[in-house]
């Protein structure tokens, strides 16, 4: 049952920091960003929050993630009042480097499909 809630938690917090960013966070560095996933530990008290962005540049990435983590007040802040939480969690942005490992796996396949055709 414990599992069941905070994935109900962890949903809820995607959805609501998705539209936060959305609509209420200004700053142009988090302009394009998606949360991908929300993990919280048991006590529902650390969530970390993965996001992608559509840019690969290692200066774009260090640039959201420095808008990301300059907003963290006010998106913990908007959390509290849309959520019903006894306490709401500690907020921490990592990049999801799924996609780009996603991407990489197919250029991969792609290679391997060009190859045999050469043959």
């Amino acid at each position: 049952m414990v599992k069941h809630r905070i994935g109900r938690v962890e949903q809820e917090i995607q959805k609501e920091v998705n539209d936060i960013l959305l609509k209420r966070v200004r700053d142009p560095r988090v302009q394009g960003v998606t949360v991908t996933g929300v993990e919280m530990t048991g006590d529902l008290q650390q969530a970390t929050i993965y996001y992608s962005i559509l840019s690969e540049k290692a200066s774009d990435v260090e640039k959201t993630q420095a808008g990301l983590d300059k907003a963290k007040g006010l998106i913990r802040r908007e959390l509290g009042q849309k959520l019903t939480l006894y306490k709401v969690p500690e907020l921490e942005f990592k990049q999801d480097q799924s996609v780009r490992y996603g991407e990489k796996i197919d250029k991969l396949i792609a290679k391997l499909h060009q190859d045999e055709a050469n043959r």
